[in-house]
């Protein structure tokens, strides 16, 4: 059987796209809307004071989403603050990360904050581990 000329390319390596070189080197522009996007923006620009609006009354009415996504355009999220109460945690890793969850439980932390903190109670207890195998082991030198 006859090999094509195709199969010899790619054999020899003589491929047309390169490992790691884009076909497209300027790529999308930043910013750049899809079709559907731009189509949905164009249809809902003159409506937004009416969808609004209705949203607000639909809010007003109890209906809980349309509350809900008038609330997250009002209030921004919660974002990381500093966690001035992390140094008076107990020594204890297990004391520390009871504390941690009560905290959370009580509203006090933001479940995010306590996983933070539970992560860093377990890089403290690692490097508590780390320490002391240090010291049972003799010098390699």
């Amino acid at each position: 059987m006859e090999e094509s000329d195709n199969t010899v390319q790619i054999q020899k390596g003589d491929h047309l796209f390169k490992p790691g070189q884009s076909g497209n080197p300027k790529g999308r522009p930043k910013g750049a809307l899809n079709k559907t996007t731009r189509a949905a923006m164009v249809l809902l620009e003159n409506e937004a004071e009416d969808l609004t609006r209705k949203l607000v009354e639909l809010a007003k009415g109890g209906d809980l989403t349309a509350l809900r996504l008038c609330l997250e355009r009002l209030i921004p999220r919660a974002k990381a603050r500093p966690l001035s109460d992390a140094e008076t945690l107990p020594e204890s890793v297990a004391e520390a990360l009871s504390v941690v969850l009560q905290a959370v439980n009580e509203g006090d932390l933001l479940p995010s904050e306590g996983r933070a903190l539970a992560d860093i109670l377990e890089a403290r207890r690692k490097a508590k581990e780390d320490e002391e195998i240090d010291r049972a082991l003799p010098p390699l030198w």
